[in-house]
């Protein structure tokens, strides 16, 4: 994320799922997956990141991030909805329906 800051990933219209994760972390290892069927379903109505936590330390304590993974939806830069721990596709589908208008 050299050229693009955090706050150019979360300032969009399009709900942004920011996935707080770590390569050691087993919960996060299952998320993924998850992410990526949600990622076919939503399409364009949705843009998914993934943030290492120990790449990301900074970022990561300023966002109050303590448990892994955390998943954050964002969207105009603001903080819309937040979960700790494994989110199923339906729960994250739930969160980014409320968000998108159709």
């Amino acid at each position: 994320m050299a050229s693009t800051s955090f706050r150019d990933l979360i300032d969009s219209d399009t709900p942004v799922v920011v996935d707080f994760y770590a390569d050691w972390c087993g919960p996060c290892k299952m998320q993924g997956p998850i992410l990526s069927q949600l990622k076919q379903s939503a399409g364009d109505q949705v843009r998914i990141v993934k943030i290492d936590i120990d790449k990301n330390q900074q970022l990561s304590t300023k966002l109050g991030v303590s448990s892994i993974p955390t998943i954050m939806i964002f969207q105009n830069g603001e903080l819309k909805w937040q979960g700790v721990g494994v989110q199923t596709k339906q729960i994250l589908q739930d969160q980014i329906q409320n968000l998108v208008e159709l």
